[in-house]
């Protein structure tokens, strides 16, 4: 038999062949179909690639369960015979990214692609956690290798379109995501590299447009895609003063999608924080986010997942943000893992900044976050979700009464939100501050030029 994109699987069963196709493409595509690798790992324990699928799908819960939970699959695709090369791969994948040996992990998805244009699987997770380690080029470089053979695929382009944006190579990413919309109008991957280049260029009310242009396209995603391609929307509103908007958006599509879900919560954390931020009363819209991120407990699986955590829980008053401080600085000295060195030279430092926020010591929390802003990257996430951790700075230095930085952050900031309500309307206030009423009245008229 082969899979949906033409490669050959070791498989006799029609329903564990349209499962493994329906995790292929529910996987690039973000639709719930993904999930149907399940029942079809768990009818047919001998199939080798079903059950390596069956087990990745497990570890991208992003959760401290996921390796228990992925175990009993990848214990079945250790055991399968027969298999062929790209599939044995698939499971040392699998094998690789449950026991956390992620460079290895990386090597191989790489490896596979070159050899296998059309994996598409090993393509996500290669851009997946290249991603999360903050190694942007080998993203693109992943993502090329898929080309020309995969040329047809619509979401290999939309993974080239986001490897080039994440470099800041945006007239390249902008063609590749076009290109990806002219073989399928709903690829959201692509939908989703467009928000960033318009974000990136400053070109909001053309962003806003066309987000709402494509929104219905997203109603039935994966709760990750639904929810960030809203939150990446909810950006464009913030900076459009368009309060009822934001605020519909967040309830309707950003937090109301899966709540346990690690990506949906962090996507509430820095949009709440930006809001609030931006002036905004969110009114008792943190208690339910931190109720949620209460329960993961002392969760460490990602830095920068983390850090948001601990924003929520410092936010609210949560007791369980010291017990996530202390597990965090307990991470930070475990040699035993492939990125402690992250944890403790960046994610530390940042941790401290986060709770010296959350107590009001704003000079401590400039302090500490200063030390980690410029490797912040080396901690996961867009340069787009990034910046919650620049806002919390720039809040400190404003709180702090720190007008000079403050100003030289928010007029840098204003290359790339020129308009921005919430931007103008702090910068006036920093120059009246600063004894500049004449550029504290144009930041004015830039609020109100409409």
């Amino acid at each position: 038999m082969h899979d949906l994109y033409g490669l050959p699987i070791t498989c006799d069963n029609d329903a564990t062949r349209q499962g493994i196709d329906d995790f292929v493409h529910g996987f690039i595509s973000f639709q719930t179909k993904a999930v149907n690798i399940l029942k079809a790992a768990k009818a047919d324990p001998e199939n080798g690639l079903a059950n390596a699928y069956a087990a990745i799908l497990y570890m991208l819960l992003e959760a401290p369960a996921a390796p228990r939970l992925a175990q009993p699959f990848l214990d079945n695709a250790l055991a399968a015979s027969g298999l062929t090369p790209r599939e044995d791969a698939a499971v040392e994948a699998a094998r690789l990214f449950v026991a956390g040996d992620i460079p290895k992990l990386i090597e191989l998805c790489e490896a596979t692609v070159s050899a296998y244009p059309r994996d598409m699987v090993m393509l996500k997770l290669g851009q997946y956690h290249t991603f999360n380690i903050g190694d942007f080029p080998a993203m693109l470089r992943i993502a090329q290798k898929a080309q020309p053979e995969a040329a047809d695929i619509p979401y290999a382009h939309g993974m080239l379109a986001f490897g080039f944006e994440e470099c800041h190579l945006l007239d390249d990413a902008e063609a590749a995501a076009r290109h990806a919309l002219t073989l399928d109008e709903s690829e959201p991957w692509a939908h989703h590299a467009l928000a960033h280049i318009y974000l990136t260029r400053g070109n909001i009310s053309e962003g806003t447009a066309f987000l709402e242009s494509v929104a219905h396209h997203w109603a039935d995603l994966n709760s990750f895609m639904h929810s960030h391609n809203w939150w990446h929307l909810a950006l464009f509103y913030i900076s459009s003063g368009r309060t009822d908007d934001l605020l519909a958006a967040y309830d309707a599509h950003v937090w109301n999608q899966n709540r346990d879900y690690s990506q949906d919560q962090v996507g509430a954390v820095s949009l709440l924080a930006r809001i609030e931020f931006a002036g905004i009363n969110v009114g008792d819209r943190w208690q339910d986010v931190a109720d949620h991120i209460a329960k993961r407990g002392a969760d460490t699986t990602s830095p920068f997942l983390t850090l948001q955590y601990l924003y929520a829980l410092g936010r609210t008053h949560r007791p369980e943000g010291e017990d996530l401080l202390k597990a965090i600085e307990a991470r930070a000295e475990d040699e035993s893992k492939h990125d402690w060195e992250v944890w403790r030279d960046v994610a530390l430092w940042a941790a401290h900044g986060i709770a010296a926020h959350a107590a009001e010591d704003y000079d401590d929390c400039i302090r500490f976050l200063g030390k980690a802003l410029p490797r912040l990257a080396e901690c996961g996430g867009s340069h787009a979700q990034r910046d919650l951790f620049e806002q919390i700075h720039l809040d400190a230095l404003i709180r702090a009464g720190r007008t000079s930085q403050a100003q030289q952050v928010l007029e840098m900031r204003r290359t790339f939100d020129p308009d921005g309500v919430p931007l103008n309307t702090m910068l006036a206030d920093v120059y009246d501050k600063s004894g500049l009423p004449a550029q504290a009245a144009k930041a004015r008229a830039r609020v109100f030029s409409d």
